[in-house]
């Protein structure tokens, strides 16, 4: 297994996050359909929210296992 470089174990604690505020904005948006109805725009400001977050972690979540190549120029100084 390759080692991760700092960006990349940003790029997947930060997906972990997304994935957890997608489903605080699940919880959020069937608590206030049940109470506002389903017709509000908060409801609908929320669902939004939940494509965004869940989206945004699957991109980070992705940058952050994949296994990139190791891009720095090599000088060979003998």
């Amino acid at each position: 297994m390759k080692k991760r470089g700092i960006g990349q174990k940003i790029a997947f604690t930060s997906a972990i996050v997304f994935y957890l505020f997608g489903i605080g904005c699940v919880i959020a948006a069937i608590y206030f359909n049940r109470q506002l109805g389903s017709d509000n725009p908060i409801v609908a400001s929320l669902m939004a929210s939940v494509v965004f977050f869940i989206g945004g972690g699957i991109v980070l979540h992705v940058i952050g296992k994949v296994d990139l190549p190791d891009l720095k120029i090599q000088s060979d100084k003998s």
